[in-house]
């Protein structure tokens, strides 16, 4: 079946179905790595988004059942040069296409994903529609205009739990974490498990005092979806927990909505960082990490004070900021995915820099 994607801008391709059949509107955006894509596809930071992969073949070694990072995918539609209909791993399950349909995500191949990639770095992210079978170009193109702005979108309420639960601890677990799901992946929780932590894992919605009452050790604010600055419900919650003195860490969305709370500001990118080559520097120790990343809003650090915040980490590409501690309280974060399934690796330090404040804690 033929598939149509439609720009914002008017910018049309034509290609083949892959996935469901349908209609499905977004922001468009690019992500460079070459692997992962069955991560991507179940990264819930990706909540109303659409995503070409810049990678020309995805789907060569199909999907399984252990990799996803979510109870589901949370991405709107996919993008690719050439999809692979029969793949050749191991561990695979089933294929790519026979998952998108499963999933009832549209999704498209055959397209020029460099023009499009060129496209959004030029004009910055859009908006746009995937549709199959025959369609009115024109049509499409003013639905892509209509469809909903990033900008301002709550998306967290989507892909928050309703229930809190527990990930698995270890035998020997030496520390009790509770981690606010703005939407959590599953190998954050893996990691803090193997860093001796027992995880209790609670909603988006949570009051400081259900978060306090689980007498953490630390609490860790998650990566998820959509704008920062349209979270207004949550600020408060984790201001207030500053108060308890107990160690705090965030990843993705949770370091934006942690520079939130302490009276810093946020803003929308062109066109963000999505891929797993993002070089950025600790500041702390002069190394420079390759980080995987997957945002599209940046924490200004011209916003925070300088008194009470340091900027930790600085992304090397276009110097935006990639990390902030409290000067006096236990508390920071990364605008990276330390924790990034495949790869790479270089940053799961900052696992232990958190066990080691919870160490600190408990002495004193």
């Amino acid at each position: 079946m033929n598939a149509t994607l439609a720009l914002e801008d008017g910018s049309v391709f034509k290609g083949r179905a892959v996935g469901a059949e349908g209609e499905s509107t977004g922001e468009l955006v690019f992500n460079t790595s070459m692997t992962g894509y069955q991560e991507i596809l179940t990264d819930p930071s990706y909540a109303g988004q659409i995503v070409t992969m810049t990678y020309v073949h995805i789907g060569n070694y199909g999907v399984n059942e252990d990799d996803v990072e979510a109870r589901q995918p949370f991405v709107r539609g996919f993008v690719m040069r050439e999809c692979c209909f029969e793949p050749s791993n191991q561990r695979a399950t089933m294929s790519l296409p026979d998952y998108l349909k499963k999933n009832n995500i549209v999704a498209i191949d055959g397209v020029d994903t460099r023009r499009i990639t060129k496209l959004l770095r030029t004009k910055g992210a859009m908006k746009c529609i995937i549709a199959t079978g025959e369609v009115d170009e024109a049509a499409l193109v003013e639905k892509a205009k209509n469809a909903a702005d990033m900008a301002g979108s709550d998306f967290v309420k989507e892909v928050t739990i309703k229930d809190g639960y527990t990930w698995p601890a270890p035998a020997d677990a030496k520390y009790k974490v509770v981690a606010l799901d703005f939407g959590v992946k599953q190998n954050i929780l893996r990691l803090l498990a193997e860093s001796g932590c027992a995880v209790t894992v609670l909603p988006a919605t949570a009051s400081p005092e259900e978060i306090l009452a689980e007498n953490p050790d630390g609490i860790f604010l998650s990566n998820g979806p959509g704008d920062p600055a349209a979270l207004p419900y949550i600020y408060p919650t984790v201001e207030k927990l500053f108060d308890s003195g107990k160690p705090m860490f965030g990843i993705c969305l949770g370091h934006q909505i942690l520079a939130h709370a302490l009276g810093g500001k946020t803003f929308k990118l062109k066109f963000g960082h999505r891929g797993g080559n993002q070089p950025v520097q600790d500041k702390t120790t002069g190394k420079v990490e390759i980080t995987s990343q997957n945002h599209g809003f940046a924490v200004d650090p011209d916003s925070l004070d300088a008194t009470k915040v340091d900027l930790t980490h600085l992304h090397l590409n276009d110097q935006t900021c990639s990390g902030l501690a409290h000067k006096t309280l236990p508390i920071f974060s990364v605008q990276y995915h330390p924790e990034a399934s495949p790869g790479p690796h270089d940053s799961r330090y900052l696992f232990e820099r958190f066990t080691k404040l919870m160490d600190a804690a408990k002495k004193n």
